[in-house]
């Protein structure tokens, strides 16, 4: 049980999304190794084509919803030039009634491209999670760890020995799980799910850690055979993607380059940084800009986000030069593939007659708003019925108790010139005279 829960994602919204995506993963790697290539870097590469054409169709809405607000923006703004200054009610009440008129026509809303990007949102971080953590998802990875790990585990101060930093650099993230009463009550299951996880983010220098000497001398020469000929062979193939270790970090091949003249790999690992920033670049530059005018609020904003996407460049080479090689190789897979799909889509929408599309929207609009008129029409006739019937429903009921009351005063005999207001006179009188 806790192989499959304590090491995934267990985020109520994520968790599921990467189980499922994980499910991909682990058919992807499964497949290249059923032809001989078992290769994390190559598995994340297919694995991200996959899932970007998966969202391919949101993709192609969201840029529509692009084009058309680029068409719709100047009546937009005529409408907010037309009221500008004016704050009474009525004033704003009929802004709101042109703009969402606007929208209409053009068959979009004020949040148009908001549900692509919440459906979208949620599936890239799960992507991330997945690749982030691939032995949790995919099975033959996972079973590489395992004989090294059972034997690992064994060995006396191994469990000091892997929530150290100073030997794993990224045990920090683990912090919850070593203060699980589980880790320290020793859950087998739970250890071992632990020595995965902190071993994953292993870079080959962390890794020769483990056997170097003084740090289990008793059992150095097992451990030493247990790496050579185990987990420490299997992930340096699974995980060498064109000579990198996609465990290791830029900045951990610039230091061993610079140490041990490894020149070769310190160009490779940085050709990772210099194509992450390359490609984000050209994904930027394919997506449709929307013309800017300083004056407009809309527009400067606009021009923000231009910015935005000078800067992420420089910002996705910063973080790919200190992340793993992998997550490298993850962002230029994504944004060549999105820069692909960019070009087909342009493609798509410059074919596409925006007028067409337009009047088709105006007549579904106004289709709609007819079919609104009629409901309230309807329900304005109903309405009326329902009053007019209370109305006679209570008119009968006040009829009836004004019969009553009227009734009562007759039997009473209190009405004036009648037998019975005589007869209650003549009593009275006696009545008086008597006393």
């Amino acid at each position: 049980m806790y192989s499959v829960i304590l090491t995934q994602n267990d985020g109520v919204i994520l968790g599921p999304i990467a189980k499922l995506l994980g499910i991909i993963m682990n058919g992807i790697f499964i497949m290249l190794d059923k032809i001989g290539i078992p290769n994390i870097g190559l598995a994340i590469i297919l694995f991200t084509i996959v899932i970007y054409l998966i969202l391919m169709p949101l993709t192609i809405r969201q840029q529509k919803f692009s084009k058309l607000s680029a068409k719709m923006n100047p009546e937009i703004q005529a409408i907010q030039a037309k009221y500008k200054g004016k704050k009474d009610n009525e004033s704003m009440m009929r802004m709101n009634e042109e703009t969402k008129a606007v929208y209409a026509k053009y068959g979009t809303s004020p949040t148009g491209s908001c549900l692509q990007l919440i459906i979208q949102m949620p599936i890239l971080f799960a992507l991330y999670r997945v690749i982030d953590n691939i032995p949790a998802y995919v099975t033959k990875v996972k079973e590489g760890f395992s004989p090294f790990v059972d034997e690992f585990i064994t060995l006396k101060g191994s469990t000091d020995f892997i929530q150290n930093k100073d030997n794993f650099a990224q045990a920090t993230r683990f912090s919850k799980q070593f203060t699980n009463e589980l880790f320290t009550s020793g859950d087998p299951t739970y250890l071992k799910n632990t020595f995965i996880d902190v071993l994953n983010k292993a870079t080959t220098s962390e890794w020769h850690n483990i056997y170097a000497p003084g740090n289990f001398p008793e059992l150095a020469d097992k451990i030493t055979n247990a790496l050579h000929t185990g987990a420490f062979d299997i992930f340096e193939k699974y995980n060498s993607f064109l000579g990198l270790n996609i465990a290791n970090s830029p900045t951990y091949y610039f230091r061993d380059g610079m140490t041990n003249h490894h020149f070769g790999l310190m160009l490779g690992a940085l050709l990772i940084p210099i194509f992450s920033a390359l490609t984000q670049w050209l994904n930027t530059k394919l997506m449709p800009q929307p013309e800017t005018n300083p004056n407009d609020q809309q527009n400067t904003m606009a021009a923000s986000m231009k910015s935005m996407n000078v800067m992420m460049p420089i910002m996705s080479a910063v973080f790919c030069f200190s992340l793993p090689v992998g997550m490298g190789i993850y962002w230029i897979a994504g944004a060549i593939v999105r820069s692909i799909q960019q070009v087909v889509i342009n493609k798509h929408i410059d074919k596409m007659d925006i007028d067409e599309v337009i009047e088709k929207n105006a007549d579904k609009a106004k289709a709609k708003m007819e079919k609104m008129k009629n409901m309230r029409e309807a329900s304005g006739l109903a309405s009326n019925a329902k009053i007019s019937t209370k109305a006679i429903v209570k008119n009968d009921d006040n009829k009836e108790e004004d019969i009553k009351k009227n009734t009562e005063f007759y039997n009473s005999g209190n009405k004036p010139g009648s037998l019975a207001a005589k007869a209650n006179m003549v009593r009275k009188y006696n009545e008086n005279n008597q006393k």
